[in-house]
Formats: C-alpha cells, structure tokens, sequence
C-alpha cells in the first residue's frame, strides 16, 4: 500500500483522515435523521465524486452546488440514487445554463445516453426577471420534464447578498413562480450573514430569521403542491436551523401546514482545526463532537533566524479567508524521506503567507525542533477555500494511503 511519504507524492500534500471523514458523514447523517431533517449536502466543499459517493451511502437527498458549472459536475458524476438530484443554492439567469438544465431534465434514451439526464433540480429565484428568464427557458417543456425543474424563492437579509429582502415580497414572488407555470416547492435562504459568532445573542438572531423562512412557508403554502421545503444552509449553525425549520408551521387560520425541512451543511465532511470547530454546532444538537479530518502537509525550507521557521506552504496551497493554519505536528525524516515520529508543536504559529512560503514564529519550547527539511502537518480554517487549491486528495489510515480522490474544480 503506498504511504504518503512515498516518491509518488511530493510536499505540500493535502491528506484526509478516513476515520474522521467516516465519522462526521455517519454523525451528521444520523443527527439530522433523528431531528426530522433532511440533508443535501453542499459539495462545492470538495467537488469530489468519491466524497460525494460515501455522503449519498449515509442517505444524503441530493447534492447542493452553487454555480451552473459545478451542477453540471456534480450531474456528470452519475452517482446513481441522490447523485441524480441537485439544489442549486443560488440564482439560475443565463439563458445558455437554462437551456442546459432543461435538457439535463429531459426523459428519454437521447439525454441519458448523453449523461445529461438528471431526476430532480431545485434552484432559486428573487426576481421577477429570474422567473421570466426560467418561465422562458422551460417554455413548450413537456409537462413531465417540466415536473422535474423545482423552484425556490429566496429569502435575503437586509445588506447582505441575494435574495428578497422581505417575508411579503417572497409571498408575492411566489405567486408570479406559479403563475409562470413554474413548479413551485418552497422557500430558503442563507443564514450566515445573520450572525458572525455564536452568542446568545447572535443565534437568537438566526432564530428569528429561520422563524421569518417559516412565516414564508407559511405564507405560499397554497402555491405549493405537497410540502413546502425550508432550506437553509447550517454549517455554523445547524442547531438553530435544525430545530426552527423542522418546528409544526401553521398558516394564518391556525392549520398545521406541511413542510420539508432541508439543510445543506457542506463543510461538516472534514470539519477543521480553526472556524467551524469554532462554530461546532453538531454538539449544540446533542451530537458526539466531529474530527478535523483535512490537513496539509509542508517541508521546513529554511530557520533563518532564531524565532523563525519557512515553510513550503503558502496562499497557494492553503486556506487564510478566515484563519491562518495551525501548526500540529512536526516529523523528522531519513535520508530516503521518510516520515520519523511524531512531535506535537504547541507554541508555533503561522503569522503570515506568502504565495509558496509560511511564516512560523517558534516558541522558546519548540527552539530547535524545526530544521529543514522536517516535515510540518498543518491543520487548516475553512475547508471549502483549501481543497480548491488541489486536484487530488488522499484519504489515509494514519500514514497509509487508503484511496485517491479526484477534486473537479
């Protein structure tokens, strides 16, 4: 079995731990199973089929993207079962990608023989220029095919990015979504500008924009045939989303509306060393805590002053949106490159990035313990902005390779 520290590979690498990945698919999946909740999961975090196959095995509903491009990806893999349903968590208006996805939705030998042909898409509107456009696009579609296009009008926040800003423009919206012959299925939004941190205060506020997606489906659950769905995003905070949207809606004359609640949760899969571990709102739900699986792994070039350790490391092969990386481990390595044992690092600290290089400022504790051409195991902040700066990623058991996983960005 190869092993990470082979000629093959070369530093930096980005590995993923197969027990932690198993672990937060598994865990994500059966906590939101029991809270009434289903899962699309949001795969521009790795845009990986092999990943991707192993969340449709836990009982994902389908894969949520975020560009035309990836739902084209994503509808390529042929992952059979939920890899031929997709959410397009976003705005769908060129006229080409419509034309596209209304092919991808057409029955017959000529689209699967094709690799087109997809059962189910839902994707956003917030204007009355979105739905002509989609009204357009399906024109003279057959009403089988037509079935397959699911329509959601999005709820915004004031100042942040799409969606209409109130609960009284997202009901009339969805009336011109039916009256455009549009197959209406419900509401959702995004919630992460509602609240930067996890406070009482803030996830109290997430609370009431969820309370403000219900009053929505409350609201349009006449334009709806069957269940209205409540989507919402829930990476940071899953908690909230989870127990809000999967909470009895009744209408203005008190009857219990039926609704489907559904989160896209994407980051979960490898969790991280830095903001979602943060965030972590899979405890707050009562659930065992999720493992950082993802790393990157760098060569120590160069201690060129006391204080300070290079590493071939940097804004090309790492994350720093949100957090710089964090120093976990240090291995020393033989003369063929192999990895020696294990030290764990607890006071060295990335401080800065350069395109290819780490800036480590070592602690009096660790002075010495870097020499290059030691090998640095990084743990990272934010996954979705470290996995599109590869093509390839290893899943390992420990230093083993268990399997190599394709990244289609």
């Amino acid at each position: 079995m190869l092993r990470i520290d082979d000629p093959t590979f070369t530093w930096p690498l980005l590995t993923l731990d197969e027990a932690a990945l198993d672990h937060n698919i598994a865990t994500v999946a059966r906590v939101l199973a029991e809270n009434g909740v289903e899962h699309a999961p949001h795969v521009k975090t790795h845009m990986s089929r092999e990943i991707w196959e192993r969340q449709v095995a836990a009982g994902a509903w389908g894969a949520t993207v975020a560009t035309p491009a990836q739902l084209r990806t994503a509808l390529g893999w042929g992952v059979p079962g939920a890899g031929r349903r997709a959410f397009l968590a976003n705005e769908l208006v060129d006229p080409r990608d419509i034309a596209w996805l209304r092919a991808a939705l057409t029955d017959g030998a000529a689209g699967r023989a094709a690799g087109r042909a997809a059962d189910e898409v839902w994707v956003y509107v917030d204007s009355a220029r979105g739905v002509d456009l989609l009204a357009a696009g399906f024109s003279g579609a057959a009403p089988a095919d037509a079935a397959r296009l699911g329509v959601l009008v999005e709820l915004g926040v004031p100042g942040g990015r799409t969606g209409v800003r109130t609960v009284a423009d997202a009901v009339a919206l969805a009336g011109e979504v039916r009256a455009a012959g549009l197959r209406l299925v419900g509401v959702a939004g995004y919630e992460g500008p509602v609240a930067g941190g996890t406070s009482d205060e803030e996830l109290a506020a997430v609370g009431r924009w969820c309370d403000e997606l219900r009053e929505t489906g409350a609201g349009i659950a006449g334009l709806v045939d069957g269940p209205v769905v409540l989507s919402a995003g829930g990476s940071a905070f899953a908690d909230v989303v989870t127990r809000h949207l999967a909470a009895p809606v009744q209408d203005a004359s008190g009857e219990t509306v039926p609704t489907r609640a559904v989160v896209r949760s994407g980051a979960y899969v490898t969790h991280d060393h830095g903001h979602y571990r943060r965030a972590d709102p899979w405890t707050r739900l009562g659930a065992p805590a999720l493992r950082p699986a993802i790393r990157v792994w760098a060569s120590v070039l160069s201690a060129p002053e006391p204080g300070l350790v290079i590493c071939g490391m940097g804004r090309r092969d790492v994350s720093f949106d949100i957090d710089l990386p964090t120093p976990l481990v240090v291995r020393r390595v033989d003369a063929a490159g192999r990895l020696g044992e294990r030290r764990e690092l607890t006071d060295v600290l990335v401080t800065a990035l350069n395109d290819q290089h780490a800036y480590l400022t070592v602690g009096a504790a660790s002075e010495g313990a870097l020499r290059p051409g030691d090998v640095v195991e990084f743990g990272i902040s934010h996954p979705c902005t470290t996995f599109d700066k590869y093509r390839t990623a290893l899943v390992t058991r420990g230093d083993e390779v268990a399997e190599q996983v394709a990244l289609d960005f």
